[in-house]
């Protein structure tokens, strides 16, 4: 499990896939959420504007465990 720390209180999904280096741009956020199963604290999630609070477990299908700090 890699965690990715955070200085705000949230961050969104479309924000931390650039972040954990899963996309490289912002503009591949839709089309990687289409294409790849995601979960955020065990449930299914396309949403790129979910927020993702610090403890929140992010299961990204090819790539890694995440946890939020």
């Amino acid at each position: 499990m890699t965690t990715i720390q955070i200085r705000d209180e949230y961050i969104t999904l479309g924000q931390f896939l650039k972040l954990s280096d899963c996309i490289s741009t912002g503009g591949q956020a839709k089309p990687f959420l289409e294409e790849t199963r995601i979960t955020v604290n065990g449930e299914p999630e396309q949403r790129r504007g979910r927020k993702l609070y610090r403890g929140d477990k992010i299961w990204i299908d090819g790539f890694d465990t995440f946890e939020i700090g």
